[in-house]
């Protein structure tokens, strides 16, 4: 019998060889739970093959991404894939993108690029975005301990707890600049020096003073806060990136390994922290705020439509284009409406997947519910919708429907949010970190548990019965204009 490790090595295997084998990878990256291919080639892969693989949940078709639906279990078969790719994971992160087709349309090149962009912000974010999660569940339960007077904030254990919960956070943009020009097959030391460069305590000084690093009449250029923010460095590694490829070709190898690094920390660095960092952090406090003027317009229609739409996001792999969205509202603002939106509809999977384990008489359809049930109580809803709700459709409507009433409560309420992580084991992230709990906790609690009951009622009374056909396990739409469910192959579990 196979051990974890050898199923891991023969799934690893199999999806490269249905994707087109090593030659047609450009790179691949991942998230929670799915392997994101980058193809030369998105025509070559075997997507039926693929989706019948065991272990594989689904296949989706986005961002210029071709992403295998893999599961919790992601990580351990990505390392695999690596492995299968070249001897070292970090010779397989290198690889060079082969741009489009040379007979690509105009719009098709345009495409491409916009799709590259897209997937170099979700890159950079995504490998952090456990660790924000944890780094705000951390934050809220010292909270609670401060509130309950369990910890004081003038004693040893507050400032230790505290320097765990806001590290990630201070150091965000040495971490973004790495994951960016990782992703960039760039320098990420180089690139994470220049994100040291920008945080040093004597620049958060500077900017804390409101001081200016020089000025042309009235036209100042001030210092500016970069802890907490995310774009600024993304810019910053593809600048690194390109100067250091273009003064490689004429700085003598004798001198490049002292005299590169001198000169891209001095202007990168200079660039960042006179135009590109000013001009960016300022786009990303004008989206923010941006966001808090829907809110403010309407927020329980805001919270209706993109509670009630969201989950659809995740089938088609396009719900990472929205986390740098999310992530900036943390970093400039503190906290994040529309993350609390992302949390009910999390919620709401979750009480379709129970209601239908609750319901169903069949062991394996039991399994599943309550598996996937389990893990988007822990924040992730792939199991829940590829392992049951998509599968017999209607859940995933109960679920839907019930997201949005759960958003429209959640605006009405003003309900907040201080991490990213969401669902039952993020209800620490509704905790105020400056004032404890208060009553958006319970607000959080309310509309979690309205969105639960109304998601798992709908289901057990209308959403399931096992009567119901279950659809092929992995089969569903490349892309929301062609999909056609009319003809879904079905597979009936006796």
């Amino acid at each position: 019998m196979k051990n974890k490790r050898e199923n891991y090595q023969e799934l690893a295997r199999q999806i490269v060889e249905q994707v087109g084998g090593e030659e047609n990878i450009d790179n691949v990256i991942h998230c929670v739970t799915r392997l994101r291919f980058y193809l030369k080639d998105p025509k070559l892969p075997d997507t039926e093959k693929i989706k019948d693989l065991d272990g594989v949940m689904g296949v989706a078709l986005a961002g210029g991404q071709y992403q295998v639906v893999v599961g919790p279990a992601v990580d351990d078969i990505y390392k695999e894939v690596m492995a299968q790719l070249s001897p070292s994971e970090e010779t397989a992160s290198n690889r060079q993108a082969a741009g489009p087709p040379e007979d690509s349309t105009f719009m098709e090149k345009v495409g491409y690029n916009f799709n590259q962009f897209i997937g170099i912000i979700t890159g950079s974010v995504m490998p952090i975005i456990s660790i924000l999660a944890a780094a705000g569940i951390i934050k809220g339960l010292l909270a609670v301990l401060t509130a309950t007077n369990i910890v004081t904030d003038m004693g040893t254990a507050y400032l230790i707890i505290n320097a765990m919960a806001d590290a990630v956070f201070y150091f965000l943009p040495v971490l973004i600049g790495f994951n960016a020009a990782k992703r960039m097959n760039g320098n990420p030391v180089l690139t994470a020096v220049i994100g040291g460069v920008i945080i040093h305590p004597t620049v958060l000084e500077a900017a804390n003073s409101n001081m200016n690093i020089f000025a042309i009449g009235n036209f100042a250029f001030p210092f500016v806060s970069y802890t907490y923010s995310i774009f600024p460095m993304i810019l910053a590694a593809w600048l690194v990136k390109n100067l250091e490829d273009w003064l490689k070709t004429w700085v003598s190898a004798y001198i490049q390994a002292i005299f590169i690094p001198i000169v891209i920390i001095g202007l990168v660095s200079a660039i960042t922290l006179l135009i590109t960092g000013p001009v960016l952090v300022g786009f990303s406090t004008t989206l923010a705020n941006g966001l808090q003027s829907m809110l403010d317009f309407n927020a329980p229609l805001f919270g209706a439509v993109i509670a009630a739409f969201y989950q659809l996001l995740v089938i088609f792999g396009l719900h990472w284009g929205i986390v740098p969205v999310y992530v900036n509202d943390f970093a400039t603002l503190g906290y994040s409406y529309l993350s609390v939106m992302i949390s009910v509809t999390i919620v709401g999977q979750a009480g379709a997947a129970l209601g239908v384990a609750v319901k169903s008489k069949k062991a394996e359809v039991k399994e599943l519910g309550y598996a996937g049930a389990f893990s988007a109580f822990c924040g992730i809803t792939e199991p829940a919708i590829y392992g049951i709700n998509l599968r017999f459709r209607r859940p995933f409507i109960c679920a839907s429907i019930a997201s949005a009433v759960g958003g429209l409560l959640a605006g009405i309420l003003g309900v907040n949010m201080w991490s990213i992580i969401g669902s039952l084991i993020g209800l620490p992230s509704f905790i105020d970190p400056d004032n404890g709990i208060t009553a958006n906790f319970w607000y959080a609690i309310l509309v979690t548990f309205v969105t639960l009951a109304l998601s798992f009622g709908l289901t057990y009374v209308w959403g399931y019965n096992d009567k119901m056909e279950m659809y092929k396990k992995r089969e569903k739409p490349k892309n929301p204009t062609k999909a056609d469910f009319s003809n879904s192959s079905k597979q009936q579990i006796k």
